[in-house]
């Protein structure tokens, strides 16, 4: 055994002096493939919850013995109407998908699992909110086109209420095809609990952390593509994403931000229906660069869709509509969320 031992020895010294290791192997290049014709989904899909009691975080209505009876049956239809809505429309299957209300990884990847995405090679960037009630925002890629380079949690900070628990954004720097880079944003800023006046400044603090992080890129590269993707809890006309951030229509003179989505707000649609009025509070912001395709990475249209099917919608005894949810108060529905999904095509 001594002997063996020696030789082992010997055999890695000749290693270290001849410039190799005979222990390590060099890191496999993965050639990323073209992504033209693919598509950017963003969902907030109302409440993914598992069906296992989670320590520190109030899931106790989304369990088999809990008020909602939560359990691995509706679990189940719940995960296929989910790719059933990211999916609505495509032949191909999203290049990104940005969630939230999410409770954790796992669910998330159980939806990659689920139907037609289990096809494709999607892999989770996510990280842990402090949000009391457990819900994330998380990104799912496809790895066969999208390569994260950092993957960070941007925290929702208010000094003047030190216990303050909200989703943090999730930053992801990701490569494409070509080696271009793009800075993605998954947002999931304050809700209007209490009234949407009296939260604002909740939405305005998140937007500030944002911008911090969106000045900082442009700063380092002043043509960076930037993309931000979802519930914003604000509608694009709103302070927090119009004045602070700083999120502009369309061509609008000296912006470095256009939300695509503006101008379905102003025509009075909408991905969420409050008390009978429709809201657009899901939202696509993409750099001016990202915007006119000068760096690469293009959009097939100036515009976003926003997933407004049949299929998702539930009519109400006066033949208004509204996202067909998964539960009314206690009721189980069966339905998918209360908001609609909204697309964004690659050129």
């Amino acid at each position: 055994m001594k002997k063996i031992h020696i030789a082992i020895i010997f055999l890695g010294l000749i290693g270290i002096s001849c410039g190799f290791s005979v222990t390590q192997k060099p890191e496999k290049k993965v050639k990323l493939k073209p992504y033209s014709g693919r598509t950017i989904v963003f969902y907030n899909v109302e409440n993914l919850f598992d069906t296992i009691d989670q320590p520190n975080v109030i899931d106790e209505d989304f369990l088999p013995n809990g008020k909602l009876k939560w359990n691995s049956e509706r679990y189940n239809v719940k995960l296929n109407h989910i790719v059933e809505a990211v999916t609505m429309n495509l032949k191909e299957n999203p290049v990104l998908i940005g969630f939230v209300e999410v409770e954790n990884g796992k669910v998330v990847m159980d939806v990659a699992k689920t139907g037609r995405l289990a096809s494709t090679n999607y892999q989770l960037a996510h990280k842990e909110s402090p949000d009391a009630r457990g819900i994330d925002c998380a990104l799912l890629y496809d790895a066969a086109c999208f390569k994260p380079l950092v993957i960070a949690n941007l925290p929702v900070q208010i000094d003047s209420i030190p216990d303050f628990k909200t989703r943090d954004v999730l930053y992801v720097k990701g490569e494409m095809y070509g080696k271009k880079i793009i800075h993605v944003f998954v947002n999931h800023w304050p809700s209007r609990r209490g009234g949407e006046k009296e939260s604002e400044h909740k939405r305005m603090r998140a937007a500030e952390v944002t911008k911090a992080k969106i000045a900082e890129i442009l700063a380092a590269d002043p043509k960076a593509n930037i993309l931000l993707m979802g519930d914003f809890n604000d509608h694009p006309t709103d302070i927090s994403l119009e004045q602070t951030l700083g999120a502009k229509a369309i061509n609008t003179p000296n912006a470095s931000l256009y939300n695509l989505l503006y101008d379905d707000q102003l025509a009075g649609k909408g991905t969420h229906s409050y008390q009978g009025k429709w809201g657009v509070l899901d939202q696509f912001i993409v750099s001016t660069t990202l915007f006119n395709g000068k760096k690469g990475i293009k959009l097939a249209t100036k515009d976003a869709t926003i997933v407004y099917e049949e299929k998702l919608l539930f009519t109400q005894k006066d033949n208004t509509k509204k996202p067909s949810t998964t539960y009314g108060g206690e009721k189980y529905y069966g339905g998918y969320s209360d908001h609609l999904p909204i697309q964004l095509q690659l050129k």
